[in-house]
């Protein structure tokens, strides 16, 4: 992983994680406007409209810049073509944060999501300087645990019946790594 301060960018081999511009909430819409992400997600609206997309990517440079979270567009490297969203948290007095992705249902499989969290990793370590990750999913969606665990992320637990989603419970399951036992991968 490769950061740009002055741009807020990240490269890897495949991606280019940057800050949302305003010209992306149409695509925004047509990915997140999908039952399949919407049901994998804890807060993401449905339907999903261009007045969600405007208003969340309306807050990112602000939240970037007073180092509350970094949400990224997570882009094909060459094209530009964006593929979904990652986003990390600060927890400034405890020094850790969250990681949260989602990526379009149309490119799943292809290991962006797993590409984009070694970089956040990465970006929060060695630019941020976290002393810990944590990353969570609904028990209901094993694919994004498999993203988790290949960043070298640990089980930490799992929350039993922790949210409500669709008028029934699910249980949240937790990952967590600290500086110490990170490894660029």
């Amino acid at each position: 992983m490769i950061y740009d301060e002055i741009n807020k960018t990240m490269t890897t081999e495949r991606l280019l994680l940057r800050l949302f511009r305003e010209s992306d909430a149409e695509t925004v819409v047509r990915l997140c406007n999908n039952y399949n992400i919407y049901k994998s997600t804890l807060t993401l609206p449905y339907p999903y409209t261009l007045d969600c997309a405007l208003s969340w990517i309306e807050y990112h440079i602000h939240n970037f810049d007073a180092d509350k979270s970094y949400e990224f567009a997570v882009c094909d490297r060459h094209t530009g073509t964006v593929y979904g969203a990652i986003a990390l948290t600060n927890h400034q007095r405890y020094d850790n944060g969250e990681i949260a992705y989602w990526i379009g249902e149309e490119y799943w499989g292809k290991g962006y999501a797993t590409e984009a969290s070694k970089a956040i990793l990465g970006f929060a370590f060695q630019v941020k300087h976290y002393h810990k990750v944590y990353a969570r999913h609904f028990a209901s969606n094993p694919a994004s645990g498999q993203v988790i665990q290949k960043t070298g992320m640990k089980q930490e637990g799992v929350l039993i019946d922790h949210v409500k989603k669709e008028n029934h419970y699910e249980d949240l399951v937790y990952y967590g790594i600290v500086k110490n036992e990170y490894q660029e991968i």
